[in-house]
C-alpha cells in the first residue's frame, strides 16, 4: 500500500490526513517501528489510530496511560479471587502443592492486559498507547524494553514473543518532555490543528447535506475562535458537535439568533473562564466575520 492508496483509505474512512501525516504512518507501516504522534489535545491524534486499524481490518487495542499506571494494569495480571478458590478447592480434594501451582499459573487465570493482549494476537492490531506524557517515566522505560523486543517475560509461565508484530502508535499532548530514549525507537510527526481547507474537507466529509455557507461559517468561526486567549482551544470534535448541533436546531446562517450561537458554544467552550471570555458580542462579531 502506497501512502497516496493509505492517505485515500484514511479519507474513505472519513479522516483527512496531510500529506505528511500519511507519509510518516506509512513508513512507519514499511519499517515496522512505532508511530509518535504530538500535538494539542482534540486534533484527531487517538483518531489516527481507529481509523488505521479500520483500514487495516484489525483489531484496536488502547492502552490510556494515566500518572501512576504500573506494569500490572498494562501488561498483565493473575486473578487472585480465583487463584484462591482454586486452592482451596484442591486443598479438600488432596492435591499437591507443585500440582496445584501448575494449575494455577496458567492461562486460565491470566488477565491479559493491552500490552500482553497485542503481542498475542494472530493477526497483528493496531497497539494504541495513549498520552504516553502522562505516564510516570519510569513506566516508559519499561515500554521502551517491549517495544524492542516485542516479548514479555512472565516468571510464572517464562517468556512470550509477539506472533506477530502489532502496528504502534503513541500519542502525546506535551504534559511531560519525552525522553530520547523513546523519540529514538519511534518515527514522528506533529498533528497541528487543521488549515482551512484540511478542515472544510472534514466537515465535509463528515456532514455531506451541510449547506456551504453554513460550512464555510462554522469552520470560519471555530478557527477564529482557537485565536481568542482560550483555556481550551476546540479541536476537530467539537466543531464536529457544534456543526451537529446548529444543524439539529435548524439554523441556516451563524449570524441569525445570536441567543442560539451562544448557547451552541456549549459545544466548543468547555471551561468558565472561556466561557466568560466569549461573551454574546464577541460570539457575535467573530460570526460576522466568517459569514
Amino acid at each position: 500500500m502506497t501512502f497516496k492508496t493509505l492517505q485515500t483509505a484514511m479519507a474513505e474512512q472519513g479522516y483527512i490526513a496531510s500529506g505528511d501525516l500519511a507519509m510518516a504512518l506509512h513508513l512507519s507501516l514499511q519499517l515496522g517501528r512505532p508511530l509518535l504522534l504530538e500535538g494539542a489535545a482534540g486534533v484527531g491524534k487517538t483518531e489516527v489510530a481507529r481509523v488505521l486499524a479500520a483500514v487495516q481490518d484489525t483489531q484496536l487495542i488502547r492502552l490510556q496511560c494515566y500518572e501512576g499506571l504500573d506494569a500490572a494494569q498494562a501488561i498483565y495480571e493473575w486473578n487472585y479471587q480465583r487463584q484462591l478458590l482454586a486452592i482451596r478447592a484442591a486443598s479438600e480434594d488432596g492435591e499437591t502443592g507443585r500440582q496445584v501451582e501448575a494449575r494455577i499459573f496458567s492461562d486460565e487465570f491470566l488477565l491479559e492486559r493491552p500490552l500482553l493482549k497485542a503481542i498475542r494476537q494472530t493477526k497483528a492490531p493496531v497497539l494504541l498507547i495513549d498520552e504516553i506524557d502522562r505516564a510516570d517515566e519510569e513506566f516508559e522505560a519499561y515500554l521502551l524494553e517491549i517495544l524492542s523486543e516485542f516479548q514479555i517475560t512472565i516468571p510464572e509461565m517464562g517468556t512470550i514473543t509477539a506472533k506477530t508484530r502489532p502496528m504502534v502508535i503513541l500519542t502525546a499532548n506535551g504534559t511531560r518532555d519525552l525522553s530520547d530514549a523513546l523519540r529514538r525507537r519511534c518515527l514522528y510527526a506533529h498533528v497541528p490543528y487543521p488549515d482551512l481547507e484540511t478542515e472544510l474537507s472534514i466537515l465535509v466529509t463528515r456532514y455531506p447535506e451541510i449547506t456551504d455557507r453554513l460550512c464555510a461559517q462554522i469552520v470560519g468561526f471555530v478557527q477564529s475562535l482557537r485565536k481568542q486567549e482560550l483555556e481550551k482551544k476546540p479541536g476537530i470534535a467539537e466543531m464536529l458537535d457544534f456543526a451537529a448541533a446548529l444543524m439539529g436546531l435548524g439554523v441556516a446562517d451563524l449570524t441569525d439568533d445570536p441567543a442560539i450561537l451562544q448557547a451552541s458554544l456549549a459545544t466548543l467552550l468547555k471551561t468558565q473562564m472561556d466561557r466568560d471570555a466569549i461573551p454574546t458580542e464577541i460570539a457575535q462579531r467573530l460570526a460576522g466575520k466568517a459569514a
